[in-house]
């Protein structure tokens, strides 16, 4: 068995994600979304898709990159630049 990272949960059917950074583990998935999933700089949501980023910046949508003045962004699906 091994303890979950974000709420401590001793549970025989943990797992491990191997990420950039090191190797987290989690008792399920709504854990580890919580522990590992960036936060949109705009509204605070867990930017649980694709997201968008500028500048270092990340945000779960277009809108609410444009909300905080963003005007160009890079959507890391295909690493394509749109405007």
């Amino acid at each position: 068995m091994a303890r979950c990272e974000v709420c401590g949960n001793d549970y025989e059917m943990s797992f491990e994600v191997h990420a950039k950074g090191g190797v987290h583990t989690y008792d399920c998935f709504e854990c580890a979304i919580q522990g590992m999933a960036p936060v949109c700089e705009h509204c605070g949501c867990r930017i649980i898709g694709h997201g968008v980023e500028a500048s270092g910046h990340w945000y779960c949508c277009a809108h609410c990159a444009r909300e905080k003045g963003v005007s160009e962004l890079v959507d890391h699906i295909g690493a394509v630049s749109s405007r």
